[in-house]
């Protein structure tokens, strides 16, 4: 499982926001603590010296003789003074048995702990809900106290004043002062972070989206010229930054200069040639450089490949540019004002300095080694042309040629002859074979027949497609043997299995009496016509819509179907199409390769399948190569479809 990614702004926005909570948690806690602690001390003092008044009060009375009913009336004036304040005396046990007990005073020594407590000589403050001070005070008897309360000794507690009183003109103060306090804090640590969050991302966060925007843009154009350029005093970026173009540079050198040599590689050299216009090429080719290599091993030929590198830049003017290719090849492109003739006076200036080097392998050994030139010039097909040169040169054991305009027509010539050749030596080999892809049913997803595929087999498992070979073929006329071959293997697979198969046939196919004769014989001969559908090329354009009639009317008799292939590209009489009587469309592949993508696709696409709804026939897509595609295919109610994500074409079923 992929952890959920996240960038620099979100961990410090996050890193803020927890740190933020934290202070503003540890401040608002401390602040408690605060005024908590200072509300204690503060009421003890408070508290204390009012039960020190009241006891001084009530000592005072007690010398003047005053009985309990006295000291009670004082209690009750005070206890008037303030509204909000109580104060309450409670005797101790040996006051009690001289004095008398009162209820009260004996209640509370019993029940209330806080009493209890403060009997035993400790002062005792409890705050009640933050708002309520309960202060209890001890009477601690003294020397004069003995000569009225004969039976005690000094340092007993004669009894407890209790003052309760409210604390909230206190905590008003507090509260305000603590709590400006808590939003000062606040404030400064909100603003603390706002410029820690502002410099973080001036300096660190900023420079890195800019640096990763840069390299994205390298990445997605493909161009590893490009360098990132970021104005920036930070000694870290900068240090990124000239790592990552360090490493750019690394990765060009690697990419466009050629190891050995230290030279531009080809592809530099087919940038540089793309990239300008009315150029001087040539192409310098070390003769037998791969036997001297097999026979002398690699290090001799890498000595032979520098020293005839540092020749060449001897030789050649400062207006030209040295290349390295091949295993044995260096090209050369002249930037200069030089003209065409100055060009091939260069190159035989070449051939006569190097034409016959002598190379020393050993003290005893040496080699001569042979240079053979073709040269180009122009704007388009500079690398073919002189390549094409050279190959003549070598041919006609010359040492230098030009390219020119018949070398091309020769060159065509020669390749229609090698094809040709090629052709009727695979048709006597037998080498002419159907490959079978399968067309799909777009609801049941099962195989309900195979396209048959022409091939030339180079191999055990090679094949040449027609491209290379079909237009050549019509042009020597032999194509219809290689329909011939197709219609009866394909025919004889058909025999064999339980599926269906469709054929392709041309315009030239369709009329031609040897092809139409062999199908009917065929047909004729074995019950199996329904299960074969012959394929009609839209694309060649048809011209004599009788013939195709014609043919069309005699499978059709034996049960055969048609099928309209590549259809959108060719027809633009829907007259003459619908008098065809076909039974399946094939919509052609230029629509379907880009369907999940392409809204004009599907919408000609959908106009299509419209159309054969309402003419009853079936539609069948090719070039499905992606489930992505297949999806929108059934989205579109296409009936088949066929392509390499559904199936390649395989000689066997």
């Amino acid at each position: 499982m992929f952890k959920k990614s996240t960038s620099y702004n979100q961990i410090t926005a996050r890193m803020i926001v927890v740190i933020l909570l934290i202070t503003l948690a540890f401040a608002f806690a401390y602040t408690e603590y605060i005024k908590r602690d200072v509300i204690v001390n503060l009421a003890k003092v408070d508290a204390k010296k009012t039960s020190r008044l009241v006891f001084e009060s009530m000592f005072s009375a007690m010398q003047k003789g005053w009985n309990k009913d006295d000291i009670q009336e004082i209690i009750h004036r005070l206890n008037k003074v303030e509204k909000n304040l109580e104060i309450f005396v409670y005797r101790g046990e040996k006051v009690a048995s001289i004095f008398g007990d009162i209820e009260k005073d004996r209640f509370a020594r019993t029940t209330d702990k806080s009493v209890i407590n403060t009997f035993k000589g400790e002062e005792t403050l409890d705050i009640v809900n933050s708002d309520i001070i309960k202060y209890y005070f001890p009477v601690v008897a003294n020397d004069k106290c003995k000569s009225c309360h004969t039976n005690t000794s000094t340092g007993d507690t004669l009894g407890v004043i209790n003052i309760n009183y409210p604390i909230t003109d206190l905590k008003i103060s507090l509260n305000d002062m603590i709590n400006i306090f808590l939003v000062l804090i606040v404030c400064f640590t909100i603003i603390i972070f706002i410029l820690l969050f502002l410099n973080f991302n001036r300096y660190l966060l900023a420079p890195i989206n800019n640096f990763i925007k840069t390299a994205n843009i390298i990445k997605k154009s493909s161009d590893i010229k490009q360098r990132v350029t970021i104005n920036h005093d930070i000694n870290e970026i900068k240090s990124m930054q000239v790592i990552f173009n360090e490493m750019l540079d690394s990765i060009e050198y690697q990419f466009y200069y050629d190891h050995l040599t230290k030279l531009k590689n080809r592809k530099a050299l087919l940038e540089d040639l793309d990239n300008a216009k009315d150029l001087l090429f040539m192409i310098i080719n070390i003769d037998k450089f791969q036997q001297i290599n097999n026979l002398y091993g690699d290090e001799v030929g890498d000595k032979i490949l520098v020293e005839y590198k540092n020749k060449f830049q001897e030789l050649l003017p400062p207006t030209t540019v040295l290349y390295k290719m091949h295993a044995d090849e260096f090209g050369v492109i002249s930037y200069g004002t030089i003209d065409l003739l100055e060009f091939e006076n260069i190159a035989s200036y070449i051939i006569s300095h190097l034409g016959k080097y002598e190379f020393k392998i050993s003290e005893e050994k040496t080699i001569f080694i042979n240079l053979t030139i073709g040269i180009s010039h122009g704007s388009t097909l500079l690398l073919p042309n002189a390549d094409m040169a050279l190959k003549l040169a070598k041919k006609d054991k010359k040492h230098y040629l030009t390219y020119n305009d018949e070398m091309r027509s020769l060159k065509e010539y020669e390749n229609r002859l090698s094809w040709t050749k090629r052709l009727i030596r695979a048709i006597d080999d037998d080498k002419i074979v159907p490959l079978f892809q399968p067309i799909i049913d777009c609801n049941t997803m099962e195989i309900v027949k195979y396209e048959a595929l022409m091939r030339i087999q180079s191999g055990e498992n090679d094949y040449i497609v027609p491209i290379h070979f079909l237009n050549i073929s019509k042009e020597n006329k032999i194509y219809f043997k290689l329909t011939l071959i197709m219609l009866q293997k394909t025919f004889a697979m058909c025999k064999k299995t339980k599926y269906k198969f469709s054929i392709n046939l041309t315009k030239d196919d369709m009329s031609n009496k040897e092809i139409i004769n062999f199908i009917e014989e065929e047909f004729q001969k074995s019950d199996f016509a329904s299960d074969i559908t012959f394929e009609i090329l839209e694309s060649e354009g048809i011209e004599n819509y009788n013939e195709i009639i014609n043919f069309i009317a005699i499978v059709k008799k034996y049960g055969a179907t048609i099928s309209i292939d590549d259809f959108g590209t060719g027809y633009s009489n829907f007259e003459y199409l619908m008098k065809l009587n076909f039974d399946y469309l094939k919509i052609d592949a230029s629509m379907i390769k880009n369907i999940d993508k392409d809204e004009k696709s599907q919408l000609v696409t959908k106009t299509i399948v419209d159309f054969a709804q309402k003419i009853g026939v079936k539609t069948v897509a090719e070039f499905v190569s992606s489930k992505n595609i297949l999806l929108k295919v059934q989205e579109l109610d296409i009936d088949y479809a066929q392509g390499y994500y559904l199936g390649e074409p395989t000689a066997v079923i």
